[in-house]
């Protein structure tokens, strides 16, 4: 019973703490959906359709790629496997958060977790220490996912009313975002500050070289993670907790 009860107690203090970490998130999140909303007023959509379309897919691309579809009449099936390869970036996110979940989570967990992945939700997650608890992704998804969704609806609402480099401005927040993720791992590490600065570097160069620039964004996304972790992790292989444990008993 006493475990039961610590248990309970550390999920509500950090479930309250992704509900606090997520509110920058969202309102980022408030001002980029913003310009989606003017594109799914565009297709058609009304406000209530565009906030329930952004709270169940919470992916600008995968969104922006579906509204298009829509604008053009494409059929069902079209527009899944054009939101799947715009998404699928998310499918290697997936697979790193279940590398620090505990094997014990159950599969509900698991799939609640999977729907709740952003690239911004994926960053301040990952960046904590030990163990996933799904109660954190729970809490910082709550805080931007409604942001997120509303955004949509009043973007459909304002239509063109606003200029579009003014609400392009707003997305500026994002990228404070990504920093205030990255920075403090880097400054602990200098093989994540190392790998930080090479990811930037090849992201660009990806968009001059001959191939690799006519790819789709998450399709380079996808290559590049791949090869810099694959690379990483085979020149800069890191311990794991239980083999920390066991050279520490030895």
């Amino acid at each position: 019973m006493m475990k039961n009860t610590n248990q309970s107690k550390e999920n509500s203090t950090v479930f309250r703490q992704g509900l606090k970490d997520g509110i920058p998130i969202g309102l980022g999140y408030l001002a980029v959906s913003f310009s989606l909303g003017i594109a799914a007023k565009s297709a058609g959509l009304t406000p209530i359709q565009g906030f329930v379309v952004s709270l169940l897919c919470m992916a600008s691309a995968g969104e922006y790629v579906g509204f298009l579809s829509i604008a053009a009449g494409a059929a069902y099936i079209e527009i899944a496997i054009a939101t799947l390869i715009a998404n699928a970036r998310y499918l290697l996110m997936s697979t790193a958060m279940s590398q620090r979940m505990d094997s014990k989570l159950s599969i509900k967990h698991r799939i609640l977790m999977a729907f709740g992945i952003t690239d911004e939700l994926f960053g301040i997650a990952i960046a904590r220490p030990g163990h996933l608890n799904p109660y954190y992704s729970y809490g910082a998804f709550i805080t931007s996912a409604f942001p997120w969704a509303l955004g949509t609806s009043l973007g459909i609402i304002a239509g063109n009313m606003l200029p579009i480099r003014l609400v392009s401005a707003f997305s500026v927040a994002l990228y404070g975002m990504f920093l205030a993720v990255i920075i403090p791992p880097a400054k602990k590490d200098k093989i994540i500050a190392g790998l930080i600065i090479i990811c930037f570097a090849t992201s660009y160069a990806a968009t001059l070289l001959p191939i690799l620039k006519d790819m789709t964004d998450g399709t380079r996304t996808i290559i590049l993670t791949v090869v810099i972790a694959s690379l990483a992790a085979i020149l800069f292989p890191r311990e794991t907790a239980g083999e920390e444990t066991q050279e520490e008993n030895t």
